[in-house]
């Protein structure tokens, strides 16, 4: 229980002349955080109660990302009155800034598709992947709902859905694995559906080139358009894209851009009211049971009731580096995430304070990140391409460069209090350059100077003189490399077994044999990339049951109080079953809690 709902149980304790029980109730935390934030109108712990009503409802959801407004378009077609509450200006948060993968087992779109799926083989592998960590019931939840919550978005919004082909699960030879993959994505929409609210929705991570409609499944092929006929090809068909939206005068939207505005529009049509620029300050509860969220609004403070429940979807703690320092493993920080930059752990500090136990808050969506000048820069195929490795500052490998980007990340927090790898360095040489895109990079052009000069890259003409530049040792970056391209050259990986997994040839060349994913580099100059442990947001939070309920440590519920996303410890435990673990999960408990709250409601 949180130190917050001791002076909670004394207050109420205390037999008070004239004070109502509203105003006593009103002092569990939310009071307390108001009159530390100094909002106006708040004059101390008993005011909590007596704020302005801004409105009632049945459902009060905190976040307009993938999970809250999965779980308001949910309760809204459940008959329920539902209003969000967004901390931001814009509306998505981290999702609409994704690639927007999204990893359900058995959904309908692979099924039309042809993926042999089955329930069966979902179960083996999520148990296999995710380990003790997660309890069979809440995994149980997630399989079993979530393909019936895509076939609900699909019926109330104008999302529909792309199978991923070929992105494989991150671990296909595990049982119940698929190496051709479960992933969807959300296809094409027209932003003009929104009409003036699509100036709200929050920005891409990554800006699609002009005039061109991509998905994250043409990503891979673009890497390659320098070198592959289906690179090129693909390129042509997202300029063709681009091009027929713009003589139809279309707003073209994919990826998590999609994916947001498509939920949006869900709620346009449900008549569900999305308050921007309304943080959540605390959680109000009523002899114990939470009914209500205290938020700032319009500069003043104020509650909104809640009848039957709140669902705090509201993202994780990425940019809280109090939180970072306190849970996390260090070197860390706030500027290695890509995560929205307004998810600070707002409702998983309420959900804390109401009594909830917090799971998982060491670990994150972690992936090897560049830290670019402008941002982080979260790396997919670079570290994969052929001709690629990772070195350590010892000038050593340590990992299959071609690994699950969590599984890097893990490997360089678990070895660096004795074998230094934060920071590591992406090594490449000018074929690798001349062959394929990096970040938005066309083959052959210069990096940015800015990228030299912040640390962040390095150039050099040896492999000696590359060592000197980012301080390693130049005798063991040669033996390295040389190591490295014999490995390559003989196309099996020996030392970390990188190419065994189905897994690693995604982001790899085909035209590379006997191995699509190594490559000698031989080819002057040479180039190193600092490479840091990034994250798409962190994963820990409230512990939920299987009805998305939020639990305290002794196993009992808080009334009233669910959450889902990264405000919830993750399905996923420490572990990531493939591309879309992390809005796949979030939108399907968002989906079950409110079905929990309507089924409650109506009982």
């Amino acid at each position: 229980m949180s130190t917050s709902a001791d002076p909670a149980r004394r207050i109420e304790s205390i037999s008070t002349a004239g004070a109502s029980r509203r105003r006593v109730l009103g002092a569990t935390g939310a009071g307390l955080a108001l009159a530390a934030a100094g909002l106006p109108g708040v004059g101390g712990p008993a005011d909590a109660a007596d704020l302005p009503l801004l409105g009632t409802y049945d459902v009060v959801v905190i976040g307009s990302g993938a999970a809250g407004m999965t779980a308001a378009l949910t309760a809204a077609k459940q008959g329920l009155s539902c209003v969000v509450v967004e901390k931001a200006a814009t509306f998505g948060g981290s999702a609409a800034r994704s690639g927007a993968g999204i990893w359900i087992p058995n959904n309908p779109v692979i099924l039309a598709a042809g993926v042999p799926d089955t329930p069966a083989k979902a179960a083996a592998y999520l148990a296999a992947v995710v380990g003790p960590d997660v309890s069979a019931d809440r995994q149980r939840a997630f399989l079993g709902h979530g393909p019936a919550m895509i076939s609900f978005v699909m019926a109330n919004s104008p999302l529909r859905f792309r199978w991923m082909e070929g992105y494989s699960d991150y671990y296909p030879e595990l049982s119940g694995g698929l190496p051709n993959g479960r992933s969807i994505e959300p296809d094409q929409l027209d932003g003009n559906i929104l009409g003036a609210e699509l100036a709200h929705l929050n920005p891409s991570y990554m800006a699609v080139p002009a005039g061109m409609v991509v998905f994250s499944a043409d990503y891979k092929w673009l890497t390659l358009s320098a070198v592959s006929v289906k690179g090129l090809a693909v390129a042509a068909e997202c300029l063709a894209r681009g091009t027929k939206a713009a003589l139809l005068g279309q707003k073209p939207l994919t990826m998590g851009q999609s994916l947001a505005a498509g939920l949006r529009a869900g709620l346009l049509a449900a008549e569900v009211p999305v308050w921007l620029n309304t943080p959540l300050t605390d959680l109000y509860r009523e002899d114990g049971t939470v009914t209500g969220a205290v938020v700032a609004r319009g500069g003043s403070a104020g509650l909104v009731r809640a009848r039957h429940g709140v669902v705090v979807g509201s993202g994780g703690f990425e940019h809280n580096a109090a939180m970072r320092d306190q849970y996390q493993r260090r070197p860390i920080g706030t500027g290695w995430t890509v995560g929205a930059k307004e998810n600070t752990g707002d409702g998983i500090r309420a959900g804390e304070r109401a009594g909830a136990a917090l799971d998982l808050m060491d670990d994150a969506w972690w992936g090897p990140a560049i830290p670019l000048p402008e941002q982080p820069y979260f790396c997919l195929a670079e570290r994969t391409l052929p001709g690629g490795l990772l070195v350590n500052a010892a000038g050593a490998r340590f990992v299959n460069e071609a690994a699950p980007y969590s599984d890097v990340v893990h490997t360089m927090y678990e070895r660096n209090p004795t074998a230094p790898d934060i920071p590591a360095w992406l090594i490449v040489d000018q074929n690798y350059r001349n062959r394929y895109l990096f970040k938005d990079i066309a083959p052959t052009l210069a990096f940015p100077g800015s990228w030299y000069d912040s640390g962040a890259a390095q150039k050099a003409w040896t492999l000696d003189a590359l060592a000197g530049r980012i301080g390693m040792p130049a005798a063991a970056l040669r033996a390295t490399v040389n190591r490295f391209n014999s490995l390559a050259l003989s196309g099996d990986d020996t030392d970390f077994r990188r190419g065994d997994s189905t897994y690693d040839h995604y982001y790899s060349d085909p035209a590379i044999v006997p191995n699509s994913s190594l490559a000698p580099l031989w080819l002057a100059p040479y180039y190193a990339f600092k490479i840091v442990p990034g994250d798409l947001g962190t994963k820990g939070g409230m512990r939920t049951d299987a009805r998305a309920r939020v639990l305290r440590a002794d196993g009992s519920v808080i009334p009233g109080l669910y959450a889902a996303g990264n405000a919830s410890a993750a399905v996923m435990g420490h572990s990531y079953a493939g591309a879309g673990s992390t809005i796949g999960p979030a939108m399907t408990f968002g989906y079950i809690a409110a079905l929990d709250i309507a089924a409650a409601a109506g009982s």
